[in-house]
């Protein structure tokens, strides 16, 4: 683990102030990226995995966190939240790349939900449906025994 700065995340809706996370709460993990690298792909540790337990962490508020849980709750394990990169050769890009990445996801999950906007089935929309019932309705119709009259 190595010295970092608190990971700020942009304002935005749910975040008018925005957020910052502090260093303390993060976890960094270096490891060998896979992928070209030259004479030094087998001895530098370049990939980065960022990682944020959102369950405890002091940056959120009881509503955003309920939100961040929710919403990323498939990319969650237990409740820490894990991002990695590593598509720069350079350790020092990926950590950065990692930070853009996490914040950029804390942003859109703090957010709150777009209500929907309730809307009406078009006439056409219905004159179609209702033509389907029909024609289904004479397929099984031409299906039944015929009549003994």
């Amino acid at each position: 683990m190595s010295v970092m700065d608190d990971l700020r995340v942009e304002p935005g809706p749910g975040a008018p102030r925005g957020l910052s996370v502090p260093a303390g709460e993060l976890t960094e993990q270096f490891s060998r990226s896979s992928g070209p690298g030259g004479q030094g792909v087998n001895t530098t540790d370049s990939r980065v995995q960022l990682g944020l337990d959102v369950g405890t962490s002091s940056a959120f508020s009881d509503t955003q966190r309920a939100r961040v849980l929710d919403r990323l709750s498939s990319r969650l394990a237990g409740t820490v939240l894990w991002v990695s990169a590593e598509e720069h050769r350079s350790q020092r890009q990926n950590r950065a790349a990692a930070r853009r990445r996490l914040a950029e996801l804390l942003r859109d999950a703090v957010a709150p939900p777009v209500p929907r906007k309730p809307t009406r089935p078009t006439r056409g929309s219905q004159r179609r449906r209702l033509e389907g019932k029909r024609q289904r309705s004479e397929i099984k119709r031409a299906r039944r025994r015929p009549d003994t009259d």
